[in-house]
């Protein structure tokens, strides 16, 4: 996103002859939430941005001129990304493709290279590379804390092959097998539930509030306004006390392998 918002904040605060931990005392802040704020990785909440004001003095300026929530995520993607490497806990909710962090190459390079307008092989390489790289969460053995929801819908959609899904499945599998994720599987006999109208990402933090992602076709937003992250994250608990258990969908992860093995 574009860090003119950020540039100004550390404009008015060097001004004022604060330092970073001396404007985040004053504005009842962390100081890495002030230092993310300036570097244009986080949007602050209404409420932090009014505590900015006060500690600066800088009228309503802060609270009034917040970055638009509603852009593109092409706008957005990289700060979204650069979130999800500082979570602590991510909670992922997927209705129709498999969470980033958890595609295997060969899904991956599937999915990117049905974009439009088409890619060439050049750029899909370059996505595919960059998609992984988010997966490098992974290799830390205990944080991120991550869960992924995953409609059925996820599961029984051919993606590029038979061969491709099997691989795929297996890989989450081998994951929650080895205790690094949790996997829990939204049946089909569930119905309509409000998740989904689209992916979703919850997010947690050390020593900043928590945020969410919403996306859509070619649209997303990260959120940080606590009453719609709260909302949003209740909407996501909710949802999770009808999905299948750790167990069973386990056990129906193993079945769909299986089955795309045996058929042609």
């Amino acid at each position: 996103m574009s860090n003119i918002y950020g540039d100004w904040l550390k404009a008015q605060r060097e001004a004022a002859g604060l330092t970073q931990q001396e404007l985040a005392d004053q504005a009842i802040m962390t100081r890495s939430h002030i230092s993310h704020i300036e570097a244009g990785r986080r949007i602050p909440s209404k409420e932090d941005a009014r505590r900015l004001d006060r500690a600066l003095n800088t009228g309503d300026v802060l609270s009034s001129f917040l970055p638009d929530e509603g852009a593109a995520v092409a706008e957005y993607f990289e700060a979204a990304r650069l979130l999800e490497q500082q979570a602590t806990v991510i909670q992922e909710f997927a209705p129709s493709f498999v969470p980033g962090i958890l595609q295997t190459k060969r899904y991956a390079r599937t999915v990117l290279s049905a974009s439009f307008p088409p890619v060439s092989e050049e750029e899909c390489d370059r996505l595919v590379v960059a998609r992984l790289d988010r997966a490098k969460v992974l290799d830390n053995p205990v944080r991120p804390i991550v869960w992924a929801l995953l409609d059925e819908a996820v599961l029984r959609r051919v993606v590029g092959s038979r061969e491709i899904m099997a691989d795929q499945i297996t890989h989450m599998v081998r994951l929650v097998e080895s205790g690094r994720v949790r996997v829990h599987v939204m049946p089909y006999d569930i119905g309509a539930y409000q998740l989904l109208q689209g992916l979703l990402t919850l997010m947690w933090f050390e020593d900043q509030p928590p945020v969410a992602y919403s996306e859509g076709v070619q649209v997303g937003k990260v959120h940080d306004s606590p009453a719609v992250v709260t909302r949003l994250q209740g909407v996501y608990a909710l949802a999770l006390t009808d999905a299948l258990s750790l167990k069973e969908s386990l056990g129906m992860m193993r079945a769909i392998v299986e089955d795309y093995g045996h058929r042609d």
